[in-house]
């Protein structure tokens, strides 16, 4: 009786989750029909709500952006918004601040969560999984009196808090695992453990 209800427990259990996590996802893309007048909402037109709709134009207007501003034309027009808004003060520090993070995450040039780590934490006879953020500024760096890294350290199981620090370089340890690999390896509290690699660095089945 046990044995098939912890089965039964192994089945609905994710399924039930990634459920309630995509619909929370599209609910919150939904929310982009608010910017539409009520007269051409969905819901007024068809008479009936349906979900995921709004998530559609969301998506469609991010692709749309990125079609138009992959011109000239578009890059000028970014550029001049971008100089709009560096004109004012607060919103200035905050839109370049995001930016300058969105730009190093999503751009393939960049560093940030493009290593997977080892560090010591909370005390030094544990360690912890971590990604490496970059490194320090240079007002940061002069400080430090030998080479350090950034690291983001995220929490069990929800990987999007977490604790920032600067760590010295050679006591940080450089894991063969990508991004992926790592947050399931978090989120799932080191149950779901990366696959192992021959020498040439291919994933081996377990």
């Amino acid at each position: 009786m046990k044995k098939y209800f912890i089965t039964g427990l192994l089945i609905w259990v994710p399924l039930v989750i990634t459920a309630w996590v995509l619909s929370l996802i599209v609910r919150s893309m939904d929310q982009s029909l608010l910017l539409l007048p009520q007269a051409i909402h969905p819901e007024h037109l068809l008479g009936v709500y349906i979900p995921g709709i709004g998530a559609l134009l969301t998506l469609l207007v991010v692709f749309l952006t990125g079609l138009v501003t992959a011109n000239i034309v578009g890059q000028k027009l970014v550029r001049f918004w971008e100089g709009v808004l560096a004109r004012i003060p607060v919103v200035k520090s905050i839109y370049y601040s995001v930016k300058q993070v969105s730009d190093t995450l999503f751009s393939g040039s960049g560093v940030a969560f493009r290593k997977v780590l080892l560090v010591r934490y909370p005390h030094p006879e544990a360690w912890s999984v971590a990604f490496q953020t970059g490194h320090p500024a240079v007002d940061v760096a002069d400080m430090l009196p030998e080479e350090h890294v950034g690291v983001f350290i995220p929490t069990t199981p929800s990987p999007v808090n977490g604790f920032f620090f600067f760590v010295r370089k050679k006591d940080v340890i450089e894991l063969d695992m990508n991004v992926d690999e790592a947050l399931k390896y978090i989120v799932s509290m080191g149950v779901v453990a990366p696959p192992m690699r021959n020498p040439l660095g291919r994933a081996q089945n377990q």
